[in-house]
């Protein structure tokens, strides 16, 4: 269990609502589903009523920073199916880039590459009182694209299972290049802060608002959260 899963919840039954595709940058078809993952008819694109309105005040802000940029919404509501689908693959991707066969790893082996998917990825279970982050509408993965439509380069791509993903990875390393790319992620954190939204400790891309790692953030990052000081407003949602 993480530290946030400790947070209550006290479902406020607010509903999932289709982001607003015609203002932000999106990809079409959604990554995951380009990988099969089994959204069957359903739209990734959306999110909980009051997490997209402060999505939508996040665009605003970056429009008075930089005029004609957009906020890109790479990933949003996943259902459990989903982070399933997307747990597993990224566990056949770590096998694969360290040139290794699932048959032939040991059990220490399997539990060190789990250890290192679950770094970044939450645990698909169906229990209540510890839903994934993006199960519950409440997070949102996203980068920012100019007024070209082009997308800002942040060091390093959304999901990669590295220690580059840390938000504040380039914040101490003196290469221009380095700087630049911290300067980007100030920028797309200082905006989704202004909207309410808190970031993933380990993802310069995640960023929720009302979930438990929200609720967990909110606090200071307490690991041993006072009970109720803090309640998560949404648990898992059904689409």
């Amino acid at each position: 269990m993480k530290p946030y899963q400790r947070i209550a919840i006290a479902e406020c039954g607010e509903p999932l609502v289709p982001i607003p595709l015609d203002v932000f940058a999106t990809e079409c078809p959604h990554a995951y589903q380009k990988l099969g993952a089994p959204y069957g008819k359903k739209s990734p694109y959306y999110l909980r009523k009051q997490v997209v309105a402060r999505l939508l005040q996040a665009q605003q802000q970056l429009q008075a920073y930089c005029p004609g940029w957009r906020i890109q919404v790479f990933d949003a509501y996943r259902p459990i199916a989903v982070q399933q689908f997307m747990v597993d693959h990224t566990f056949a991707e770590l096998i694969q880039a360290q040139g290794l066969q699932l048959q032939e790893l040991t059990d220490i082996q399997k539990q060190l590459i789990w250890e290192q998917v679950h770094q970044f990825w939450a645990v698909p279970n169906m229990n209540p009182a510890t839903p994934p982050p993006h199960s519950t509408g409440a997070a949102v993965d996203v980068t920012l694209v100019d007024a070209s439509g082009i997308t800002i380069n942040m060091g390093s791509p959304i999901d990669e299972i590295s220690p580059r993903s840390y938000p504040d990875f380039f914040a101490n390393q003196l290469e221009t290049q380095a700087q630049h790319y911290h300067q980007n992620r100030q920028l797309l954190k200082r905006i989704m802060v202004s909207a309410g939204f808190l970031q993933h400790p380990n993802e310069w891309w995640h960023f929720s608002w009302g979930d438990q790692l929200w609720a967990w953030l909110s606090t200071g990052a307490n690991p041993n959260p006072v009970p109720n000081a803090v309640i998560a407003r949404y648990g898992r949602a059904e689409p």
